[in-house]
């Protein structure tokens, strides 16, 4: 496997199963998030992970047409 193929599988790990998931939401996920959440009129809760702000983004993307 080469080292983009690797790096494209990781891209697509599941976030409830990413090592460092239950850690705080990162600077620019939440950047992100609020920019997406204000797109679709949404509130972003307090307190996210880094694997639940990845599946909101996910949403949220579907939602406004982003990504």
């Amino acid at each position: 496997m080469s080292e983009n193929e690797q790096v494209n599988q990781n891209a697509e790990k599941d976030p409830e199963k990413w090592v460092t998931g239950d850690e705080p939401i990162t600077g620019p996920q939440e950047s992100y998030l609020n920019t997406l959440a204000q797109e679709a009129d949404k509130k972003v809760p307090d307190g996210l992970t880094k694997a639940e702000a990845s599946e909101l983004i996910g949403e949220l993307q579907g939602k406004t047409g982003r990504g």
